[in-house]
């Protein structure tokens, strides 16, 4: 994969975690604070829900390489944090942000054999599986005050969470889910010539899909469905889906001269790399493409050389350039999801 020793990636990984837990936990309200710097907790006038359910990921990225037991504690005060911001419970209105907060738990289930996060992810499950209606001749709807809209972000993720559910627990109600959803985000939203996912359609009520919304995340979160289709069915297909759209993905979104990914900017869209990172990194385990698994490494190398300093390993949403004074939650992240993916291959 490179030239550096291994472990070099195991250490950065654990340098970045390690900026997480320093520069944005918040022991007060038992979450991560949005930004760093953050004094007595300003910054978080929002409830990013589903940035919450991707900072679960992460410590689970921790747990699964390191054993160390620091991780499953911060899990284990993290969801009474969530739980308790959220209301006292764990569904909220917008079915893409329950299924990233599903599969974050079922996870942390997987790593650490505690029940409440199996019965987390279950709950939330339930509660996704309403979301499918007959608008637009089917799909998961976008949010439940606008069952009309579907998009990529509220249907590939349901496909990951249902193979993954079948995959654990073999109920064949979870596999019919994950095959159906699958079937129509295929048909409806995804490129017959190229591959290329694109997000959504009606959203504005006239039944057009939003082709000019082209997102790192829409790739990833479809590259993930057909890794785990193929992982629950054994099908080849659904490999070759992945494989296609990976192609698709880089052709249109990467630096032709570096492959490096692009600035989608602080916000929601600085996780959206990140995304297309973890099932990317998926997709190689199955198809051992060492393409892709350059792509990677390029993007790491990048991120890397321009973190904030050493033991700070703060990022920016632009891999190429310095972070600024202000750290974005979402965008550290992601740059902790390539370290992690990074280390995990160096194994």
């Amino acid at each position: 994969m490179s030239q550096m020793a291994i472990g070099v990636w195991e250490k950065r990984a654990d340098e970045a975690q390690l900026a997480l837990e320093q520069f944005f936990w918040n022991d007060e309200i038992k979450m991560y604070n949005i930004e760093t710097p953050c004094p007595n907790g300003i910054c978080n006038t929002i409830f990013h829900y589903w940035w919450m359910a991707h900072a679960v990921d992460v410590l689970v990225d921790g747990l699964v390489r390191t054993g160390a037991p620091l991780y499953a504690d911060r899990l284990a005060q993290f969801y009474n944090g969530i739980v308790e911001r959220n209301g006292g419970a764990l569904p909220n209105e917008l079915y893409d942000d329950m299924e990233w907060m599903a599969l974050a738990w079922l996870r942390a289930y997987k790593a650490t054999g505690e029940e409440k996060y199996k019965s987390a992810a279950l709950e939330l499950w339930a509660d996704i599986k309403t979301g499918w209606n007959e608008h637009m001749g089917g799909g998961i709807a976008w949010q439940k005050s606008q069952l009309d809209y579907k998009n990529t972000p509220a249907n590939a993720p349901a496909v990951i969470l249902a193979a993954k559910l079948y995959r654990e627990f073999k109920s064949g109600d979870d596999l019919a889910w994950a095959l159906k959803i699958y079937k129509w985000q295929k048909e409806k939203l995804v490129d017959p010539e190229t591959g290329f996912v694109w997000d959504g359609m009606n959203r504005n009520g006239d039944g057009a899909v939003d082709k000019e919304w082209k997102f790192t995340y829409c790739q990833g979160v479809y590259i993930g469905a057909g890794v785990e289709l193929y992982r629950a069915t054994g099908e080849q297909s659904y490999l070759q889906d992945a494989s296609r759209s990976f192609r698709a993905a880089v052709a249109e979104l990467a630096d032709p001269a570096t492959s490096v990914l692009p600035d989608e900017e602080t916000g929601d869209g600085g996780l959206f790399k990140g995304i297309l990172i973890r099932y990317s990194a998926e997709l190689v385990k199955e198809t051992g493409d060492t393409g892709a698994l350059q792509l990677l490494l390029r993007n790491a190398e990048q991120l890397w050389l321009n973190g904030k300093s050493e033991g700070e390993a703060l990022f920016n949403h632009n891999w190429t350039e310095k972070p600024g004074e202000t750290v974005t939650l979402s965008v550290q992240l992601s740059g902790i999801m390539l370290l992690e993916k990074m280390a995990e291959n160096e194994r």
